[in-house]
């Protein structure tokens, strides 16, 4: 029997997910800037200081493989609870670290239960409708990506201003405890059917999905290698700026962050277009926008102008492109929104990790020109899913069926939110 769709979201539940996504994934990026001070701070290496920033990004991945799929069926109320609670308390105990292994150990277990953005973004996009879905995913979105950028600088700030980088996990600690006052009983008490399944058969079911769900397969693609390119982007331009004849130090890169927060802020606008022309529309625009970026800062390597608008170029079209894919995966329905935002997300990861790997040796051994043109090349890879999957053929969620794990049934009208 398929489950009733849940009562739309309230205004303000909106505001809230947005935030508490951009509280919660802050705790990722924080850190950063702060390596150098814990490395003095805890006597140890600049390099054993930098397996943080590694630990955080693989307790993330295990996060959103064995948590994520949790929120199809859990009981959302009591799941986010303790997912806050044990963020919280991981932090305060990275607070209060004595030596580099309890902060490392503290890293893993609060960046592995730091997974409520992508918890957050199916909720939301189930609760607003297939009417508002791309623009509801958007500002959720760019909470996600305004909490990525500006941790980095309110860190810097705060442990500038205490002498302390321990002051820094304390506010976020303080900041991660203080959603669960808020958040859970603005939340419905669950996103799908009670009891599908135990937990081995969710995550058993995840590579089914990919399988039997087209819109899946493109986004989860056309998302790999639009990360890639970014991730090739982003992991060599601090090289390429400390290079002559630009010979700008590490905080030049630092400052792209806030320079690029126009076009985060302008790719919100992705989600209302997503609803209007539809994910395969805007991916396709958003790709030409990366490209273009990409190509800017390759025709004008020593410009620093052309860098950030090539810069704001690409955070523009890739940002709009998760928008989009996001967009189109939800619509495969309700009951595996979570479970299709793992794959997605595994997808989307994947890629980054691996553009971020191909970027750094491309920069050693051929250099900028060759890292860019491996970035325009997983652009171009991307665009060239994009039309692949918008043959016509197999029915999508854009028509009137909704593909779900068990099969394909009529679509459950929802509520506008």
């Amino acid at each position: 029997m398929a489950p009733r769709p849940l009562a739309p979201a309230r205004p303000p539940s909106v505001p809230l997910l947005a935030l508490a996504g951009a509280v919660t994934v802050a705790n990722l990026y924080f850190p950063q800037p702060l390596l150098a001070a814990v490395a003095h701070g805890l006597d140890v290496s600049e390099r054993a200081a930098g397996l943080l920033a590694s630990l955080a990004q693989i307790g993330y991945a295990l996060g959103i493989l064995l948590l994520v799929p949790l929120a199809d069926s859990a009981r959302l109320r009591r799941l986010t609870s303790v997912l806050l609670a044990l963020t919280s308390g991981a932090l305060f105990v990275a607070a209060a670290a004595p030596d580099v292994l309890t902060l490392a150990l503290a890293t893993l277990a609060l960046s592995t239960t730091t997974v409520l953005p992508q918890i957050l973004t199916p909720v939301a996009a189930v609760l607003a409708g297939p009417d508002r879905r791309g623009r509801v995913v958007g500002l959720v979105g760019l909470g996600l990506t305004l909490g990525s950028t500006l941790s980095r600088t309110v860190s810097g700030a705060v442990t500038d201003a205490s002498g302390s980088w321990r002051v820094a996990y304390g506010v976020a600690a303080v900041a991660t405890a203080a959603l669960l006052l808020v958040l859970p009983r603005r939340l419905p008490e669950r996103l799908g059917p009670p009891g599908h399944g135990s937990y081995a058969g969710l995550l058993a079911e995840l590579p089914r999905l990919l399988a039997v769900h087209r819109e899946l397969r493109t986004s989860a693609l056309v998302g790999a290698c639009a990360f890639a390119a970014f991730s090739v982007f982003w992991s060599v331009l601090a090289f390429h700026l400390a290079t002559p004849p630009l010979g700008y130090g590490p905080g030049a890169a630092g400052l792209f962050g806030v320079l690029t927060l126009p076009a985060a802020l302008l790719s919100a606008a992705a989600g209302r277009l997503a609803d209007r022309y539809g994910a395969t529309a805007v991916n396709t625009g958003s790709l030409v926008c990366a490209g273009l970026g990409l190509a800017l800062a390759g025709l004008a390597p020593s410009s620093p102008a052309a860098l950030v608008t090539g810069a704001n170029l690409l955070v523009a079209g890739i940002s709009s492109c998760q928008v989009a894919n996001q967009a189109r995966i939800f619509g495969i329905g309700p009951a595996v929104a979570a479970r299709v935002n793992t794959v997605f997300m595994l997808a989307t990861f994947s890629g980054g990790a691996l553009g971020s790997l191909a970027g750094s040796w491309l920069y050693g051994a051929h250099g900028w020109p060759a890292a860019l043109l491996a970035a325009g090349a997983c652009v171009a890879v991307a665009g060239l899913v994009v039309v692949a999957g918008a043959r016509p053929g197999v029915p999508t969620c854009g028509g009137g069926v909704t593909r779900e794990a068990g099969g394909i049934r009529p679509r459950i009208p929802q509520g506008e939110s």
